[in-house]
């Protein structure tokens, strides 16, 4: 999860008070500032991200000033400054020195100095405890402010420095973590062979003996019988020798193993990375072979036990709604617990199996024959794709399938939207004895990571499927005419002749962090009815997430979870919201997709070039679907019924009301296709009578480009830039090769003639689609 920061733009202020908005926004790092008097103050942003050893990282950036520590005797603090750039100085009394791009320098903010900085200027300042970094120096004399010089240790934290400059953005808690040990571990050697030495100190060879040794110590402190004699005898040093060494900086050897044991302790106990391994095991890995021992040692030294060290440590509250698997995540101590007396055939019956055979088509089926695919626990797979689940349905080319759907969002309204409908009640049944649809999502079935429920949530969506359409390789496109799409009706008695769909204003929309009402952050669901003749919806009543406990006990705070039972007796309901206001039905699929070839188990959020969460309201009826089969069998899934939804999906859903729609399923053999938009096709593709409608992702196969983690990445480097890009390169290939433009004239057609706009912002791999009219082509020669 990305670490939450704090921000300042000066851009977002009006002109008169950006002075003083810059001033306090320095003045929460104990710093000042002098701006030129003249002229308008050009630009200054500020981001700051905190990490959970009380360390804090800020990226700077802004024009000609002088920063000035005035020196605060409290702080107990200094700063590691990287200048990505911009040329100055920094300046103490009488003494003064230069720095250059890419130069590292150190601060002590107990003491008073400035930095002129000359020009734009770009500064990533770690600002952490004045004993992390300097109790490392002993009784070294060394005079702060300094600017690092031509040390190995100087030179590597050069571009540890610079990648956590570049990668700000997207750095979370365990990355912070991970990054201090490092620069403070680099910053000290090289502050080490900055220091200044005289008879009261040791001679250069003793600093030389003195970092040679501390070497050594760092690599063996999890020796837990580590001795001045092995480092002695490792350096070719005597044991007495070494003993006076340590006597100069007022220690023992062993006070000192101790104290750096302790220190990495700490590190680890207050690292995300290790938030899942016990007290003992960190301290074993240190060089502690007896726990009470360390305890000891821990509660002495920071006066507290290592348990309730790790305890005070503020977690950060944003763990609670990371979408989709997080990175570095080791898993947590929460054991899930399934449903007693779950049969592990059960259990095992959702997990993807080995592909099989699909099953062999009736004798009687024909290319023009007509299915019905219900929706039952037996026909969905719930929050994830596969290329190994077993298909559910075999059809032949051209075939017409009817498949029912359900919203993930039906338990926002029980009564409502499951109640009395077996398909509905057979998919969503859970109880404190049995969870009808265990997995749901891509994560660990053992729940191991945050504990949420089986699957982790890594993925939502209920997907009917899949089917396997003979015939079908990868390479081939498989066409979907969609020709109907209805709403599925209420079958609770109560409500009959109706339907109902949900909207979450979710923590994972776009408008989570920029509320303005109090209470700030929260999550709104709005419940809608629609009559049989489905023109439009109109909102019943709202209400705020409150925390829920699902049926196996687990407590939910947030929407982290699909499917969990909303107890309607802990909610306050809002009725008259939205009076008067009508939604225009835009009846669409947003998820439909063929299986991905990269992963077994894939989230069913993020869409990709084997089509998925695309999100893209245009997917109506009349509408043609293309997608690029990656698989034998294609194995075409479908779920996420909207009832309407806007460009964007700003909230972070649509109205999700339950559908059932008919299609057509028609494949095109590679090499054999005569639509010329269907060869090479990589990415989903939608056609209507008067637009073709193309789609770019931040990442086109992100579970290809984004490696290994590429599950957990995707939902970090989004961006719409890499969407839009995406989208106009896809659509210049598109003219050029199916309407056989060159370049230059597709290029002017595209700003001329082409529309783009944002599809998503909702789904992990953010989406912007373009629209491409039929009528600007009528003349063309071959139109």
């Amino acid at each position: 999860m990305v670490a939450s920061s704090y921000r300042v733009s000066i851009d977002a202020i009006p002109r008169q008070n950006q002075r003083e908005v810059w001033r306090e926004a320095l003045g929460g790092l104990l710093l000042d500032c002098q701006l030129p008097e003249s002229g308008p103050f050009q630009f200054g942003e500020l981001t700051s991200k905190r990490s959970t050893s009380g360390a804090q990282l800020v990226l700077l950036r802004s024009s000609e000033q002088q920063i000035v520590c005035s020196g605060h005797a409290a702080s107990a603090r200094v700063a590691i400054i990287f200048h990505g750039y911009g040329r100055g100085s920094i300046a103490s009394g009488q003494r003064s020195c230069e720095f250059a791009d890419n130069d590292v320098s150190v601060c002590d903010l107990q003491s008073a100095w400035r930095m002129t900085l000359r020009e734009d200027f770009e500064i990533l300042l770690l600002e952490l405890p004045r004993e992390r970094l300097l109790g490392r120096l002993g009784h070294n004399r060394l005079r702060l402010p300094i600017v690092l010089g031509a040390t190995i240790a100087a030179a590597a934290v050069r571009p540890v420095m610079r990648t956590l400059g570049g990668n700000f953005a997207i750095l979370d808690k365990a990355d912070l973590a991970t990054a201090e040990v490092a620069v403070t571990e680099l910053v000290a050697g090289a502050l080490l062979g900055e220091t200044r030495l005289d008879a009261e100190t040791m001679t250069q060879v003793q600093a030389g003996h003195l970092r040679r040794v501390d070497a050594a110590i760092e690599a063996q402190l999890g020796n837990p019988g580590l001795t001045i004699a092995d480092i002695a005898r490792q350096e070719g040093l005597s044991q007495r020798y070494l003993q006076r060494l340590f006597e100069r900086q007022n220690t023992t050897f062993s006070a000192y193993l101790r104290e750096r044991r302790l220190e990495r302790c700490c590190n680890d106990l207050i690292d995300p990375n290790y938030a899942d391994q016990r007290i003992a095991a960190i301290s074993y890995r240190w060089g502690f072979s007896d726990q009470a021992h360390f305890s000891r040692m821990f509660s002495a030294t920071y006066g507290t036990s290592p348990r309730q060290f790790r305890k005070a440590v503020p977690r950060d509250q944003e763990t609670a709604r990371t979408r989709g698997r997080p990175r570095l995540m080791r898993g947590t101590a929460t054991v899930l617990r399934l449903a007693p007396g779950a049969a592990p055939q059960e259990i095992a019956r959702q997990e993807p199996i080995a592909p099989a055979e699909p099953p062999a088509a009736p004798p009687d089926v024909r290319a023009s024959s007509h299915h019905h695919l219900k929706v039952s626990r037996d026909t969905t797979h719930w929050g994830y794709l596969s290329r190994t689940i077993p298909p559910v349905m075999c059809v032949e080319s051209g075939a017409l399938v009817t498949i029912e759907t359900l919203t993930q969002h039906a338990f926002d309204d029980y009564e409502r939207m499951i109640k009395g409908d077996p398909g509905a009640e057979s998919v969503f049944h859970w109880t404190a004895e049995r969870k009808s649809v265990e997995r749901r999502g891509a994560g660990p079935m053992d729940g191991s990571i945050f504990g949420r429920g089986a699957g982790e949530g890594f993925g939502v969506h209920i997907c009917t499927g899949p089917i396997h359409v003979r015939g079908a390789e990868p390479g081939d496109v498989l066409e979907v005419q969609i020709t109907d799409i209805w709403p599925r009706p209420c079958a609770n008695p109560a409500f009959a002749g109706k339907s109902f769909g949900s909207n979450a204003a979710a923590w994972w929309g776009f408008q989570y962090n920029d509320l303005i009402d109090p209470p700030g952050k929260r999550e709104t669901i709005t419940i809608f009815e629609t009559d049989a003749r489905a023109e439009t919806a109109h909102a019943l009543y709202s209400y705020r997430w409150t925390p829920q406990t699902d049926p196996f006990g687990v407590r939910h705070d947030t929407m982290d979870y699909p499917g969990v039972p909303v107890d309607h007796a802990t909610i306050e309901k809002r009725v008259g919201v939205l009076a008067g206001v009508r939604v225009p039905a835009r009846l669409h699929f947003g998820f439909m997709a063929v299986a991905p070839r990269e992963s077994e188990l894939v989230d069913s959020i993020p869409p990709g070039y084997f089509g998925g969460n695309v999100d893209n309201w245009r997917a109506t009826k009349g509408t043609t679907l293309y997608l690029p089969v990656a698989v034998p069998g294609a194995l075409f899934s479908i779920g996420d019924p909207h009832f309407a939804q806007g460009d964007g999906e700003i909230n972070g859903t649509a109205l999700e009301l339950s559908l059932t729609g008919q299609f057509r399923l028609i494949l095109h053999k590679s090499g054999q296709a005569t639509k010329p938009h269907l060869e090479g096709l990589g990415h989903p593709l939608l056609e209507t009578a008067e637009e073709w409608i193309l789609h770019g992702f931040s990442y086109g196969n992100y579970l290809r480009e984004l490696g290994r983690n590429a599950q957990s990445e995707i939902y970090q480097r989004s961006s719409v830039d890499l969407a839009l890009r995406n989208a106009f390169r896809a659509t210049r290939k598109f003219l050029m090769e199916c309407y056989r433009l060159s370049e230059d004239e597709a290029l002017a057609l595209i700003s001329l003639g082409v529309d783009f706009g944002v599809t998503q912002v909702a789904d992990g791999n953010w989406g912007v689609h373009a629209i491409v009219r039929k009528t600007m082509f009528s003349q063309a020669a071959g139109a």
